[in-house]
């Protein structure tokens, strides 16, 4: 009997991938605007990388208005995220996302760690050909919200709480407000 659970199990993997998030798509309502297969699978730490925020070809996010989130190797660093299970029907979206096709992400395989010690080998996006610029305070927030919801180690979101936003002052697409207005009347 336990072998044909195995076995589903099995057909079920075939359709989908591990996704390692570390900016917005740490938060689950972000992740699910685009890509509503998304369902948690663990909290991970990508090690000997670093986090930074930059614009793709010195060009600010039209979506952000400020730096987006990139990790870039640096030996002895550790960016920690969140790992997505993910449908592959939702691969062509999640990649529309990231701006592979506009070259602003290119798609990566990274082995990451459980809390627990386990690697697993995941799907993240890593920007090349960019400037170094802080995030907008919206996109900062959602990253935050993020880290909190999916119980993130305290050190690493007291250090995301740490990055000086930008001075932006308008609004972000009205998605993310929405989002970010619904999560602070929960928290208040």
């Amino acid at each position: 009997m336990e072998d044909s659970g195995c076995e589903d199990l099995r057909s079920r993997e075939a359709e989908s991938f591990l996704y390692f998030a570390y900016g917005s798509n740490l938060l689950t309502e972000r992740i699910h605007l685009r890509n509503p297969s998304a369902a948690f699978f663990c909290v991970a730490r990508l090690q000997d990388f670093k986090l930074d925020f930059g614009n793709f070809k010195g060009k600010t996010s039209e979506t952000w208005h400020g730096g987006i989130a990139t990790i870039f190797q640096s030996p002895g660093d550790e960016v920690w995220g969140v790992v997505w299970k993910m449908n592959k029907s939702n691969l062509s979206s999640l990649d529309k996302q990231e701006g592979v096709k506009s070259g602003t992400y290119v798609p990566i395989e990274v082995n990451v760690y459980t809390q627990e010690g386990k690697k697993i080998t995941c799907r993240s996006y890593q920007m090349k050909n960019y400037e170094s610029a802080p995030p907008s305070p919206q996109y900062k927030k959602v990253i935050c919200m993020g880290a909190k919801e999916n119980g993130l180690p305290l050190e690493y979101q007291k250090m995301l709480n740490a990055i000086e936003p930008n001075d932006y002052k308008g609004k972000v697409s009205e998605e993310i407000e929405d989002i970010i207005t619904k999560r602070e009347t929960k928290t208040h």
